[in-house]
């Protein structure tokens, strides 16, 4: 067990926190979902970090410790490790406050983040791009602390940064009438479930709290299970936000005290909710950020209940958006690939389209090269359905075709290659 307290931050930590950020930031819209809503059958509201001044609540932790560090410790400068929006926190904190910092950021951190801690941060902010995951940029951030003395800024794992996180639930309470029935929180270190625990815990504990995590990082899951934090041997680093292999010794005790009620959500279901929200919201949610939005869906939501989604971050690269479209198709279950060992003779693709795919079915992928030494020739062939229920026809189909088709399961290292 670990031995950090679960009393490690107060609510009045978080009040003068809020004190703190009053100067810098103004409160973020808290918006009404009628999509979301129609589908609970309750009131739905988006809590919009996305709308920050870094588009993601990490500016509120990463200011509220910025700002206690006595003179001496910021005349030596401040180090951090993060997947984006932790970055852009500390560099805004550091542009304000004339404060040095080493940011280190993975090397899967989308280029749009790059740039933008590049722009907060300024002359103040140096960056450096090492490992391929958060924990590997945690650790040369570590490093560099340890051996330069400067202060090492946490994602989520210090009382300060916690207090701040905690700063958005504070705020949610004051802008709705009466306290919602629940909160759902994004999580990664749980930084952000920590604070949102304290206050509520303190000041509304009658407030259900639902926490969230990628299905492929479900880092919170396992350290509850274990009784400690521990770390994951894999994760998926597609929600880069929430992309984290160990939550941290401060907040996992303050959820392990809460008994937090915790789900995992899928990363295609997360992709269908980002869709939607930009093609019906208009709203551009990054991964993390939508992730409490997209576990409506599988959450037991009382009818006529009020509920808040914590829209935590809107840090996406639109160039991402068709690898978005790709896994949310998967998902739903309307994108397939297979295999089809075509006759090398004429017409064959053509007897393919006419007696295998159905009047709604669309060839989106084929690759196939002739090789004039053999009688068939492997073809890579991807198929999206009109309707996810015309599967079992399609298979049907394919059975009785003379091709001989392998369908690639979802599960296999081919069809990671895919996408």
């Amino acid at each position: 067990m670990t031995s950090a307290p679960a009393t490690s931050v107060t609510a009045s930590d978080v009040d003068e926190a809020a004190g703190r950020l009053r100067a810098v930031i103004g409160p973020s819209p808290l918006q009404i979902s009628a999509r979301l809503s129609d589908a609970v059958g309750g009131e739905v509201w988006l809590k919009r970090e996305d709308l920050q001044p870094v588009r993601s609540y990490k500016i509120r932790g990463a200011y509220n410790l910025i700002a206690q560090l006595t003179e001496a410790e910021r005349e030596r400068g401040v180090v951090c490790a993060s997947a984006g929006n932790h970055a852009q926190g500390v560099a805004f904190a550091c542009a304000r406050l004339g404060v040095t910092a080493r940011i280190y950021l993975p090397r899967t951190t989308p280029r749009q983040k790059r740039d933008r801690v590049a722009r907060l941060g300024g002359r103040v902010v140096r960056t450096i791009v090492v490992g391929n995951t958060y924990d590997d940029a945690a650790a040369a951030a570590a490093t560099d602390a340890a051996e330069s003395g400067a202060t090492l800024v946490p994602a989520f794992d210090d009382p300060r940064t916690v207090a701040g996180q905690g700063t958005v639930a504070r705020e949610i309470l004051s802008q709705l009438a009466d306290p919602p029935d629940q909160i759902i929180v994004p999580v990664g270190g749980g930084g952000l479930l920590a604070g949102t625990l304290t206050y509520l815990r303190e000041r509304h504990p009658e407030v259900r709290v639902i926490a969230v995590e990628p299905a492929g990082a479900a880092s919170m899951a396992a350290a509850l299970a274990a009784g400690e934090p521990t770390t994951l041997d894999e994760v998926e680093s597609f929600v880069d936000g929430a992309a984290v292999r160990r939550v941290g010794d401060v907040t996992f005790p303050i959820a392990q005290a809460a008994d937090v009620e915790l789900h995992a959500v899928d990363e295609g279901r997360i992709c269908v909710e980002m869709l939607a929200l930009y093609q019906t919201d208009g709203i551009i949610a990054e991964p993390a950020g939508a992730l409490a939005p997209a576990a409506l869906g599988q959450l037991d939501i009382p009818h006529g209940s009020t509920t808040v989604c914590l829209l935590s971050g809107g840090n996406n690269d639109v160039s991402r958006y068709a690898d978005i479209v790709e896994r949310a198709l998967v998902w739903e279950g309307r994108k397939h690939y297979f295999l089809v060992e075509f006759p090398q003779e004429p017409g064959a693709l053509r007897r393919f389209l006419d007696e295998t795919l159905g009047p709604d079915d669309d060839i989106t992928l084929f690759e196939y090269t002739k090789r004039s030494s053999r009688e068939t020739g492997p073809a890579l062939v991807g198929i999206e359905l009109g309707d996810p229920k015309d599967l079992d026809a399609l298979l049907e189909r394919m059975a009785a075709a003379p091709p001989r088709i392998e369908r690639i399961p979802p599960d296999s290292p081919l069809f990671r290659f895919i996408l």
